[in-house]
Parts: C-alpha cells; sequence; structure tokens
C-alpha cells in the first residue's frame, strides 16, 4: 500500500469517528439530556398553563378590587352583600334560604 491510500483510510476512519461520535453526541442531548426535547415541550406548556392561572387571578383581582370600591362606596350594596354573603337581617325580618338539588 501507498502512503496516499493508508492516509486516505485514515482521515475516512478519523471522520467516520468524529461523525459517529457527533451523531451519538446529538441524539443524547436531544433525547436523553436534562435539557431533552420532552424536557422543553414539557416547559413549554407548563408556561403556557401558568400564564392562562396568571390572567385569570389578575382579572378576578381587578373584580375584587372593583367589587370592594363598590361596598365601600355604596351602602345598599355593602347591606346586600352582608344579607346574601353572611345572612343577616333586619330585626323583624325571617331567613329563608333555599337549596336547589342538582
Amino acid at each position: 500500500m501507498d502512503k496516499s491510500k493508508i492516509k486516505s483510510l485514515l482521515i475516512k476512519a478519523i471522520s467516520n469517528k468524529f461523525s459517529i461520535s457527533l451523531l451519538i453526541f446529538f441524539f443524547w442531548l436531544f433525547f436523553f439530556d436534562q435539557h431533552s426535547i420532552w424536557e422543553r415541550k414539557e416547559y413549554k406548556s407548563k408556561i403556557e398553563a401558568l400564564s392562562k392561572e396568571k390572567e385569570y387571578y389578575l382579572t378576578k383581582i381587578k373584580k375584587d378590587k372593583n367589587r370592594i370600591h363598590e361596598l365601600k362606596t355604596n351602602r345598599e350594596n355593602l347591606e346586600k352583600f352582608a344579607r346574601e354573603q353572611y345572612l343577616m337581617k333586619k330585626e323583624n325580618e325571617d331567613i329563608f334560604i333555599i337549596i336547589e338539588k342538582e
């Protein structure tokens, strides 16, 4: 064998080992690493769920702030709220609680 054939075989072997090891590395990275594709999908879905939950609570906070302001400023609404939520009544009134079965 001449030196050029040996050299070309050596280069092919090294490049094949390099490409195989590179493939193994990327395979490991995409499927088994802690930052794998599945982990990324899971994190993305968690982020989306938490974002929806955040929006829900922000709107709920806004509604509650409006309700508190309404109760602080309007005496009739405060009385209605107390009657409905805490079953408060005037002296000459009776309260009837109706529970509907589903």
